[in-house]
């Protein structure tokens, strides 16, 4: 079942077929060699999500964004859609965009890697770059100003306070956990951006199967890189968060992260990204706690959008 299953209404504008069809139900993935030393009794697994068409977990909340946004009306009468992005999120935004025939503008920090960059405007989107130094919070407040100066010509997606991008997750990557581990899920963790992966599954698996610990994870330090993760205490707070929901929260070095990302790549055949590098750290941080337990965590893109950062690749 995919999101436009779930949410098809009478209004509905999205056809059934095509692209939008096939975001979701992305594979569940052992991680084997890198989990060597752990209890035979406890797993790690992860959702493998570049299998989504436009390449990454944003998939699931851009779709379902969009899709609210013209059921309500609010994304239509030739608008275009507007928000801010460090990257995958707007490719998502671009690639349905130009599958639907929506025009789209994103702010960006001009600090997202070249590959990103060249995608988005690849798949035709109006790019506004905003200042690397400012990071995505840059970005956001830049999406807020073209927001506010041109009412009639923008729908301001707002990704980061969007219910409709948790609640993506509780229609989808939630209910795949629960059927994929056979609901013998005892621990889930995601990294913070928007926080919505982790606020719509963690929900579902909590209502669904109350023993399960949800734990989130984000950068260690206020200047990081770990490209779409936000250090929380110094970023500007997306309002789909809540702080509390989290049974406890994990900090990742960025050495750390990309460390892993090369692992993955190395000893389990997974040419991932920063931020799936990042949440294998933590997910073999709460698994070496255990004595059994089945650990879930997203693995929310491929490396291709990094291979410009050669340090990345290139280790001994």
């Amino acid at each position: 079942m995919t999101l436009l299953d779930i949410r098809l209404t009478s209004s509905n504008t999205i056809p059934l077929d095509g692209l939008p069809s096939h975001v979701g139900n992305t594979p569940l993935i052992p991680l084997r060699r890198v989990t060597s030393n752990l209890p035979a009794r406890v797993r790690i697994f992860a959702k493998a999500e570049w299998f989504n068409p436009g390449g990454s977990i944003k998939d699931r909340p851009a779709l379902n964004i969009i899709q609210t946004g013209l059921i309500n009306g609010d994304l239509g009468r030739g608008k275009r859609l507007l928000d801010s992005t460090s990257g995958n999120m707007g490719i998502s935004y671009a690639t349905f965009g130009a599958a639907l025939g929506i025009p789209v503008t994103l702010a960006v920090p001009a600090s997202a890697s070249p590959e990103r960059l060249t995608l988005l405007r690849a798949l035709g989107a109006e790019v506004v770059l905003t200042d690397p130094s400012e990071g995505s919070d840059g970005a956001i407040l830049k999406a807020r100003e073209l927001a506010a100066e041109r009412p009639d010509l923008y729908w301001y997606a707002n990704q980061y306070n969007n219910p409709a991008n948790w609640q993506a997750h509780y229609l989808s990557t939630g209910p795949e956990i629960a059927a994929q581990t056979n609901g013998q899920v005892t621990h889930f963790m995601a990294g913070l951006g928007t926080s919505g992966t982790l606020m719509g599954t963690g929900k579902f698996l909590i209502e669904q199967f109350p023993h399960v610990q949800i734990l989130s994870m984000q950068p260690d330090a206020a200047f990081h890189g770990l490209e779409g993760l936000k250090h929380m205490p110094s970023a500007i707070r997306p309002g789909i968060y809540d702080e509390s929901f989290a049974s406890g929260n994990l900090e990742v070095r960025t050495e750390a992260a990309h460390e892993m990302t090369l692992r993955l790549a190395r000893e389990e055949g997974l040419f991932v990204g920063i931020s799936a590098g990042a949440a294998a750290v933590a997910a073999l941080q709460i698994a070496s706690q255990l004595d059994e337990g089945v650990v879930v965590t997203v693995f929310p893109d491929a490396g291709y959008k990094y291979l410009s950062d050669k340090s990345l690749w290139e280790g001994k």
